[in-house]
């Protein structure tokens, strides 16, 4: 049985390394003056017109970056998703750290195989190269043979655990020392992050967890026709090495390699974001490192979703049910331009503290957030949020709490990804009809809270506007239309006669009296909305598309 990692611990790696001044010191004015030389040159040299400087420059900054390790490459990876932030010749330098990477010796490699699964590479498999496919920041990829079908065999770099907690140590030392001098005002938070990608790090280092993630993530997915796992080879995977099918598919790297293949790339977009929202908002478990070389399009799908592979479970995290379901609450919120219910939100989630004046925030809030999802939702990016939100922390306590860390990691990353794909893509044109669809056919007690105060007031009254408007997101294009229109008339007559449906058919009565009268305005714009939406046409229409979308 192979010795088990310990795992991350903020206080005992760094008595660990402390206890070692030999290794903290030389590392620590190591890292410190390698990036103090990095600032100067892009200070000298980044505002520069000619081209060979810019590729000099990015070769620079790629190299620097391997150069300093496992840790600093994991978050150059996320910098290498943002074309929106990183220049293009910057980018695709950056881009070579997904899977690009220098190798290790092979000898090395053929050795940990050896040791973690009791034969050599050549008895285990009936062809192994003798160099890899694909090397990443945590190992590298082997094409092998084995009963006619291909596999990956993932096998990790030597020294890992080392490296890894020498650095996370000496990035948590330094994020505290420097953090009142950083340009964001994230809170009490930096250290607790910096905890938060230790342990996720030291998570991935340990394949047999990252095969555990796998399993799990592909039987959340068993049911969906477009998303697809490799098959875990358990006889050919231990702690260092782990094996899987082969992926036989195009890198969500480049939207042109998509177009040579014949593969629509809005089309994996789709598929992309969906799949993420069904992480966050349906099982509360999520892939924390969706960069493009962890996604693959594969043939088949249809134009409007795409068959899209992942791969590399390692950086995996949850969400709890109550923030899953806050999220949910705040999404709908921003939709109604509830902006004192939005801060209670961001309260609920420990972005604010429970002492905070919330008023004093709707007008900050509405500013940054208003017009989202109306004229301005074409220039509505997370960037654009980011921007506003870092000026709006500079004036007001918000804090990043710890456990978001790699869920903002994993939007930031996923949203930079499609950008890759469509410079245009507007990631709330996807998210909104996604929360306003989950509304109207999730049956679940939770997300039928969320509906009832949705289409009623505090005071039991239809709120028909709030009623039209998640229609309107839902259903006001012709796709939606058709793809949408008859799952959300079925769920929700299923739900009106059901059971659960009781508090619903409760409030309706109850909205009909006012002043001890019966009052039936409310009820009559309700009808005509609901008649409007789902009208024969409609409905016929719906129909059509869902008959040639099966053929």
């Amino acid at each position: 049985m192979k010795r088990s990692y310990s795992k991350y611990s903020a206080r005992d790696d760094l008595v660990w390394l402390i206890l070692r001044p030999w290794i903290f010191i030389p590392r620590v004015l190591y890292i410190l003056l390698t990036f103090i030389f990095l600032f100067l040159r892009i200070l000298f040299q980044g505002n520069s017109k000619n081209k060979n400087v810019q590729k000099n420059l990015s070769k620079y900054l790629f190299d620097v970056i391997t150069d300093l390790g496992p840790c600093f490459i994991k978050l150059g990876q996320a910098l290498s998703t943002r074309p929106d932030l990183v220049r293009q010749d910057w980018l695709t330098e950056l881009t070579k750290l997904q899977d690009n990477l220098p190798a290790f010796d092979h000898k090395i490699a053929l050795k940990i195989i050896e040791e973690e699964l009791g034969s050599p590479a050549n008895e285990l498999f009936e062809e192994f190269p003798d160099k890899p496919i694909a090397s990443a920041s945590l190992g590298q990829v082997y094409k092998a043979k084995i009963n006619n079908s291909y596999l990956a065999v993932k096998v990790q770099r030597p020294n890992l655990h080392f490296l890894i907690r020498r650095d996370v140590v000496i990035l948590r030392f330094l994020g505290t020392f420097l953090s009142p001098l950083l340009p964001l005002n994230i809170g009490v938070g930096i250290g607790e992050i910096i905890d938060e990608f230790g342990k996720a790090l030291f998570d991935e280092i340990d394949y047999q967890k990252e095969a555990e993630n796998a399993l799990r993530f592909a039987n959340l997915f068993k049911e969906n026709p477009n998303i697809f796992i490799p098959k875990l080879e358990k006889q050919f995977s231990s702690k260092k090495v782990i094996t899987t099918s082969w992926i036989d598919g195009v890198k969500l790297r480049d939207r042109a390699l998509l177009e040579e293949n014949n593969l629509i790339p809005a089309s994996f977009i789709k598929t992309c974001v969906i799949s993420g929202l069904q992480q966050l908002f349906e099982f509360g478990y999520f892939h924390a490192d969706p960069h493009p070389g962890n996604m693959f399009a594969l043939k088949g799908g249809n134009a409007d979703c795409g068959n899209l592979a992942y791969v590399d479970f390692g950086m995996m995290d949850t969400i709890t049910n109550s923030d899953r379901l806050t999220l949910i609450r705040a999404i709908v919120h921003i939709i109604n331009e509830e902006y004192y219910l939005l801060a209670e939100d961001f309260q609920k989630l420990g972005f604010l503290t429970k002492e905070q004046d919330l008023q004093k925030l709707v007008e900050p809030l509405k500013e940054v957030l208003g017009g989202s999802f109306g004229a301005e939702v074409g220039d509505f990016n997370l960037k654009n949020v980011t921007d506003k939100f870092s000026k709006l922390m500079y004036s007001y306590p918000f804090r990043v709490p710890s456990r978001f860390a790699l869920i903002i990691r994993a939007v930031v990353s996923q949203e930079g990804l499609a950008l890759r794909l469509d410079p245009e893509f507007k990631i709330l044109k996807i998210a909104y009809p996604y929360i306003a669809k989950k509304l109207l056919t999730d049956n679940s007690e939770e997300i039928l809270g969320i509906l009832i105060e949705v289409v009623f007031d505090k005071k039991g009254q239809i709120q028909i506007e709030k009623v039209e408007s998640l229609l309107n997101i839902l259903f006001r294009d012709s796709e939606n239309i058709n793809s949408d229109l008859i799952p959300v008339a079925n769920a929700g007559l299923k739900l009106f006669i059901s059971k659960k449906g009781s508090e619903v058919r409760k409030n309706l009565l109850l909205s009909l009296i006012k002043d001890e009268k019966l009052e039936f305005t409310d009820a009559k714009k309700l009808l005509v909305l609901i008649r409007d939406t789902f009208s024969p046409m409609n409905i016929a229409k719906s129909a059509v598309q869902n008959i040639i979308s099966t053929v």
